[in-house]
């Protein structure tokens, strides 16, 4: 994902604008951000998560482009071709528990999240020699008792996005064995821990090339 969710007129303009930062080798940079609303310590510390279930919806748009800038809501290369939705799901619902499972209070709750956008980095995008890119995984999540289904908290926005990595140091870092899925995991994992008040509030504004 080279531009962020929220750009106005993405489908045209962030097209344009990819090749106008190619050529300009970084003369355009474009503000991102992680956010979510944390969640008072207090009432989460009672809780204990005992379910995590995820839906990435079948209505979600999905690309297959060999391209640097696919226009589509998710965008997976690193699982073998197949069903990009629910390799998805699995990777969001591993993140998610990661994130959940510092929780160690006596009422079981579940987190039910649905997935809005994961668009990692195609291989083309990632093979650019400049740093650039962001990895925008995005979601929507509600927390109810795992017991009764008594909802706990209403329906709230996670923005996981965060910086990817490009040329010589994506390459390195796949050489020692940290792939996008660890990186988008652990991402993940640290927003959600940020959300419930588990963990280090990871929010953050960042500029990335392309706006």
């Amino acid at each position: 994902m080279l531009f962020p969710a929220s750009f106005p007129g993405r489908s045209a303009l962030r097209v344009a604008a990819f090749f106008s930062v190619v050529v300009a080798a970084g003369c355009v940079s474009t503000t991102f951000r992680t956010d979510y609303q944390p969640l008072d310590p207090q009432m989460t510390k009672d809780w204990t998560v005992t379910r995590v279930s995820v839906q990435a919806p079948r209505s979600l748009s999905v690309s297959e482009a060999r391209s640097h800038l696919p226009n589509a809501d998710i965008v997976w290369r690193e699982d073998p071709a197949g069903d990009r939705l629910a390799q998805v799901e699995r990777i969001m619902t591993d993140a998610i528990r990661a994130g959940a499972r510092p929780l160690k209070g006596k009422r079981p709750v579940a987190i039910e999240a649905t997935v809005t956008r994961f668009h990692a980095m195609t291989f083309e995008a990632e093979s650019l020699s400049f740093q650039t890119g962001v990895h925008d995984v995005e979601f929507d999540a509600r927390i109810v008792d795992a017991r009764t289904g008594q909802p706990l908290v209403a329906p709230t926005h996670v923005n996981a996005s965060f910086p990817a990595m490009t040329g010589a140091r994506m390459a390195m870092a796949r050489s020692q064995g940290d792939s996008q899925k660890k990186q988008i995991t652990r991402r993940v994992a640290a927003a959600v821990a940020g959300w419930l008040g588990v963990g280090p509030d990871v929010r953050e504004v960042f500029p990335r090339l392309g706006g």
